[in-house]
């Protein structure tokens, strides 16, 4: 009789336990949600953020806290969230260089493809392939034409190593079989400024970054990286159009929670975010930063993540390169 009452107890305790969880995830936020960047302020990471936390707060009349914690590549904010309570009121906008760089440059000593909880990928974004007027290239064709007959004359810039910038680089050298030489700098910013002073000859860049200086004749534009033209960008070619059959390389941004977010909560923020990036205001805003918004299903971004680290590991792997 004891050892039943027992039985009974714990199974009255288990069903009140789920019964309160699951009212918990009903009424879910109760409390300020903070979205954590890895990067400083006003970077592409941090916009996503705050444009989504907006929209969030707005919705939910709650408060949505984007909390920047830059450095080592982002993957500082990524362990902060990846040890923060499952409860869905700790979030981590990522990006494409992110996920790179934390598993082919810093080694995080957690699994990514394990350690997060997909909720819905934001955007897709190529780059833009520049060239400095000195480069004797108009087009993708005519670079690669250009740097086989010029071994080792050619240099590019990227935002950092293992950035996608840099990847998409070492990509192209190994599809074109050309060689280049990787001159690293810490961001975007300082490397298109000495692509424009003539110190490096190309570089991946976001057509945000890009756009002032292609009007202004400053700079040239040979192609873009995605694998089919950017709705934002339609007279740029691809590079894969271009001779370089099967080149993709596309940024993305994303937002995740700690592994173990209740699946309830998960599905609420990915409903939401869904709905937020897709109202005209911010998919008019995207587009002018020649950005489109990509929100789907939380089993869709993790295969996006995990194909992402599978190719670039993979291209590590084939060309031996050095990070």
């Amino acid at each position: 009789m004891k050892h039943a009452c027992k039985i009974m107890c714990a199974s009255f305790a288990l069903l009140a336990a789920t019964g309160v969880q699951a009212q918990s995830d009903a009424a879910y936020p109760l409390r300020p949600i903070r979205i954590l960047v890895g990067f400083q302020p006003s970077g592409g990471s941090d916009i996503m953020a705050r444009a989504a936390g907006q929209k969030l707060a707005e919705r939910w009349n709650a408060p949505v806290v984007t909390d920047n914690r830059p450095g080592a590549g982002g993957t500082i904010a990524m362990d902060i969230a990846h040890k923060a309570a499952p409860d869905g009121y700790t979030l981590l906008v990522i990006s494409g260089s992110a996920v790179t760089n934390a598993a082919l440059v810093t080694r995080v000593p957690y699994d990514l493809r394990s350690a997060f909880a997909p909720i819905t990928q934001l955007t897709s974004q190529p780059y833009v392939l520049l060239a400095h007027p000195a480069v004797p290239a108009k087009t993708v064709r005519e670079l690669i034409a250009y740097a086989k007959a010029n071994a080792d004359k050619l240099n590019y810039a990227s935002s950092g190593t293992g950035s996608s910038a840099h990847l998409g680089m070492e990509l192209f050298k190994s599809m074109t079989q050309t060689k280049m030489e990787h001159i690293p700098y810490k961001g975007s910013g300082p490397a298109l400024i000495d692509l424009l002073g003539g110190q490096v000859q190309l570089l991946l860049a976001s057509a945000i970054s890009s756009a002032p200086h292609l009007n202004s004749g400053k700079l040239r534009a040979l192609g873009v990286t995605s694998g089919k033209r950017s709705p934002n960008l339609p007279h740029l070619p691809t590079i894969a159009e271009s001779g370089v059959a099967g080149y993709d390389v596309t940024g993305w941004y994303g937002i995740v929670a700690p592994a173990g977010t209740p699946p309830a909560i998960l599905r609420k923020l990915n409903a939401e975010l869904g709905r937020a990036m897709h109202t005209p205001e911010v998919t008019e805003k995207l587009a002018a930063d020649g950005t489109e918004a990509l929100t789907g299903r939380p089993e869709a971004f993790k295969s996006t993540i995990n194909r992402e680290i599978d190719k670039w590991t993979q291209l590590v792997k084939t060309t031996g390169l050095k990070l």
